[in-house]
């Protein structure tokens, strides 16, 4: 997987399309990414202990392949290509302006 928390995404398919955000958190094992304020859904929940119940909004999982990685440089969507350094190091590289994607 080429996305990492805190990277800023571009959403390719559903319905917030074109829209764009930042990865809250990955679940690797499933593909799947959470991102801050991007797919909201409502849900129900009961009341348990101190916790209030009701019908709560909260983001939902979106599968990698709905996202794309944008550049700093550019602000545009793209999918980055691995350059490995002398030492060894990877690093993510813009395919479109050739800018180092931290």
């Amino acid at each position: 997987m080429m996305l990492k928390k805190n990277d800023t995404v571009k959403i390719l398919a559903g319905k917030d399309k074109g829209k764009t955000g930042e990865i809250k958190e990955i679940i690797s094992a499933k593909n799947l990414v959470v991102i801050s304020g991007i797919n909201i859904v409502s849900k129900h929940e009961k009341p348990a202990g101190n916790k209030k119940g009701g019908i709560i909004k909260k983001e939902a999982p979106l599968h990698v392949s709905n996202v794309a990685l944008v550049c700093k440089k550019c602000k545009e969507a793209m999918t980055p290509k691995v350059q490995i350094s002398d030492k060894g190091v990877k690093t993510r590289v813009c395919r479109k302006c050739g800018e180092t994607v931290k």
